[in-house]
């Protein structure tokens, strides 16, 4: 959704294998281990999570929208205050979930007709 592949595709080397290998396992109906649930979002929002040299880089997805899998957001975490997400990172992921919602429903409308 939005830029996320874009943002994925500046990340390093090792991030980028390591987020397309969890991804991939999504797709196989699989949990990668470094998912963790995003509950603020709703059920089915999940986050990956990978660092290198100190840097923390995310991958927000959802997976309860039919059979696709979208990938909401992608960032490197500038936040210095723990655990918590920027506001800004927080507005993109509702936005591009509400709309994953509505392609979803569309899919899905145009399917029973």
């Amino acid at each position: 959704m939005g830029s996320s592949l874009d943002d994925l595709s500046t990340f390093p080397a090792d991030i980028k294998r390591a987020f397309g290998f969890a991804l991939r396992q999504v797709q196989k109906g699989e949990t990668p281990p470094n998912a963790a649930p995003l509950a603020q979002f709703g059920s089915g929002v999940f986050e990956l999570r990978e660092r290198l040299t100190g840097a923390a880089y995310r991958s927000v997805y959802v997976v309860s929208l039919g059979s696709a899998v979208y990938v909401l957001h992608a960032f490197k975490k500038k936040s210095k205050s723990g655990k918590a997400m920027p506001r800004e990172d927080i507005r993109v992921i509702e936005q591009r979930l509400k709309r994953a919602r509505a392609l979803n429903a569309a899919e899905q409308e145009e399917g029973t007709q």
